[in-house]
């Protein structure tokens, strides 16, 4: 299972053991406390953590809307099960769906084949650019990146069907409602209700709303 995470530890001792690049527990916490929608951790059926995802919004306010990808890790014994792409596509979709992110960005070992291969193969990154020296010990980094503009596009599509549906109930509710006299005329006020349905909806966590919902939400359309 892959499950959301605010607490560093988690991913600490993952880290320990899966990259030779290891963080500060403060580091931990600056991710949990600064975005705390974006780190997951996976766990295995006796509630082990076997890998996680640590991830972040990157903060240059003049730059298009982007996550980075921290660090990723999952142990030896749980490879090859598909819990690499889960943590990642799991971050990705949070950070479209809290902060708008148009792309995610990451680096790795020129040296790491296996992840490359991953990212590219897998999770469809692309090699942006070369870091030379992007490591502590000077070995060359790939940036690397990939578009969200499709995951943007789904989730606002998915967010204006569960707009429409809820609408469509609110209207239904207003229907059996008494409405109340004012200035001698008879009406609902619905203006704050509606303010507050479209701040939920924009707030709205999507992770978990059936990716087919909008074939039967609105069928009109």
């Amino acid at each position: 299972a892959v499950v959301s995470t605010q607490s560093g530890h988690y991913g600490r001792d993952c880290n320990l053991l899966c990259l030779p690049e290891n963080y500060q527990m403060k580091y931990y916490f600056y991710h949990g406390l600064s975005w705390p929608q974006l780190s997951y951790v996976a766990v295995d059926e006796s509630g082990k953590i076997c890998g996680y995802v640590l991830a972040k919004m990157e903060e240059e306010p003049d730059d298009i809307p982007h996550g980075h990808i921290t660090s990723l890790a999952v142990k030896r014994s749980n490879r090859r099960l598909g819990l690499a792409k889960k943590l990642m596509d799991q971050a990705s979709r949070a950070m479209v769906e809290n902060f708008g992110a148009k792309y995610v960005s990451l680096h790795v070992r020129k040296s790491n084949r296996a992840a490359l291969a991953l990212y590219k193969t897998v999770l469809k990154f692309a090699v942006d650019d070369i870091e030379p020296k992007y490591y502590a010990d000077g070995e060359d980094a790939y940036a690397m990146k990939k578009d969200l503009g499709n995951l943007l596009e789904q989730v606002e599509t998915t967010r204006e069907h569960l707009r429409c549906l809820g609408k469509r109930s609110h209207k239904n509710a207003l229907e059996q409602r008494t409405p109340i006299k004012e200035n001698g005329k008879l009406h609902i006020d619905t203006s704050k209700e509606e303010e507050e349905f479209e701040k939920k909806i924009g707030e709205l966590n999507l992770s978990n709303v059936d990716p087919n919902i909008c074939d039967n939400l609105c069928p009109g359309k």
